[in-house]
């Protein structure tokens, strides 16, 4: 059996891709109302019943505020900002920045551009 939980958070910012044909509307300058979705799971539950604590996901909220909130993506994420990127970028934030309890448990990170969109990043085994 195993338990799986999720948490979303949003931030707005804009972004341009590289490479793309000068007709593509990503090669222009844009920008997105992101959604972040934080997936943990575990085969067993803590003493509090918690695959984790929301509460303790609260440090993505501060660094997604504090970070891309209102940004420029090209300016901050290393690379190509796209939703991929975006998804790899926040979930090795995560594993270095969440308690270790939470981090363990971290499964997958998916980053949403628009409602009908979403990229995930989830390390493979």
């Amino acid at each position: 059996m195993t338990f799986q939980i999720s948490k979303r958070f949003e931030f707005s910012a804009s972004h341009l891709l590289e490479g793309l044909a000068d007709d593509h509307p990503c090669a222009r300058l844009h920008g997105h109302n992101y959604r972040v979705e934080v997936v943990a799971e575990a085969d067993d539950l803590d003493a509090r019943g918690f695959v984790v604590d929301y509460h303790e996901l609260r440090p993505l909220a501060d660094h997604l505020r504090a970070t891309l909130d209102h940004r420029h993506l090209n300016d901050v994420i290393p690379g190509q900002p796209s939703a991929e990127r975006i998804a790899w970028w926040l979930y090795e934030w995560c594993k270095g920045h969440l308690p270790d309890e939470v981090a363990r448990r971290l499964v997958a990170v998916r980053v949403s551009e628009t409602p009908r969109t979403w990229a995930e990043y989830r390390p493979g085994p």
